[in-house]
C-alpha cells in the first residue's frame, strides 16, 4: 500500500481523474470488553484487493445526491455486501475524504458510523467483492496493522484510530454526533528517508485546495515549522500527528 502511495506522490497532477461520490459505514456492536466494528476483505480481483475495508461503494444516481445520497449508497452498499439491512436515519457522519489529484480513482468518500441492527442476522458476504469478513476491537485492527498481518487505506487507519479510545458503541455515536465532521483533502508526500507521508489542512506543509485540486505555489518542505496534520506511513509503525 505504500509503494502505491509513494507512485501517487512522484506523479504530477496532469489531467485528474473526475471525483466520483462514494460512501461507507463503521457498523458496531457492544462486547463485555468494550466494542468491535465489522471489517470486510476486498477480493484480489478488486480495486485494492486484499486490503480490510468497511462496508461501502460509490453513490449511484438512484441513491440520490449529498449527504443524503451518500446514507442512501451506505446502506445500499452494505445490504448488498453484508446482508444487514441498515436504517439510513441511523448512520451518523463523521468524515469526508478526498483522494490526492495524482490518484487514478478519485472517490470522495462520506464515512459513517452506526450501530449494529438490532435483531440482525450474521454477515453473509457476497463473495464477488468481499472474501472475508471479521469483527474486531479497532485497538486489535491497529494492532494488527502494526505487525504487518493486514493492510489498510489512510482514511481506514485514521478512523480506527479515531474510535479506539471509546468505551462502548453508545459513546462512540454520541463522540460522532457531537463533533463536526472531519475533512480530508489528501495530499501524498514522500520525506528525506523515503517514507510515505500523508498531509491535510491545518499542516504547515500542505498545499491543496479544499476542492482537492493542485494548490497554487511551489509546496512547502515537510520539515516546514508549524503546526501538523499528517499521517507518517513508517514501516516500523504508522504515527498520526495533528496539533
Amino acid at each position: 500500500m505504500t509503494d502505491h502511495l509513494r507512485r501517487l506522490a512522484g506523479r504530477a497532477a496532469g489531467d485528474e481523474a473526475p471525483l466520483l461520490d462514494a460512501a461507507t459505514v463503521v457498523l458496531l456492536r457492544d462486547r463485555p470488553d468494550g466494542f468491535e466494528c465489522l471489517m470486510l476483505r476486498k477480493t484480489e480481483a478488486q480495486a485494492f484487493g486484499g486490503l480490510w475495508v468497511f462496508p461501502g461503494g460509490r453513490v449511484e444516481e438512484r441513491d440520490g445526491t449529498g449527504l443524503e445520497g451518500a446514507r442512501q449508497a451506505a446502506v445500499r452498499e452494505a445490504a448488498e455486501e453484508t446482508g444487514l439491512p441498515l436504517v439510513a436515519e441511523d448512520l451518523v457522519p463523521v468524515a469526508h475524504w478526498t483522494p490526492p489529484p495524482s490518484a487514478p480513482r478519485r472517490y470522495r468518500t462520506w464515512f459513517f458510523v452506526a450501530a449494529m441492527p438490532p435483531g440482525a442476522l450474521e454477515v453473509v458476504v457476497d463473495g464477488g467483492e468481499i472474501g472475508d469478513h471479521v469483527w474486531v476491537r479497532p485497538a486489535d485492527a491497529l494492532d494488527q496493522h502494526r505487525q504487518g498481518q493486514i493492510e489498510l487505506l489512510p482514511p481506514t487507519w485514521v478512523t480506527l484510530r479515531r474510535l479506539a479510545p471509546r468505551a462502548s458503541v453508545a459513546e462512540a455515536l454520541a463522540d460522532a454526533a457531537a463533533s463536526p465532521v472531519d475533512r480530508f483533502v489528501t495530499d501524498v508526500r514522500v520525506d528525506q528517508d523515503g517514507t510515505v507521508v500523508t498531509v491535510w489542512d491545518g499542516d504547515a506543509a500542505y498545499s491543496l485546495t479544499p476542492s482537492g485540486q493542485s494548490g497554487p505555489g511551489e509546496r512547502t518542505d515537510l520539515d516546514t515549522p508549524g503546526p501538523r496534520h499528517r499521517l507518517i506511513m513508517d514501516p516500523a509503525g504508522w504515527r498520526y500527528e495533528r496539533s
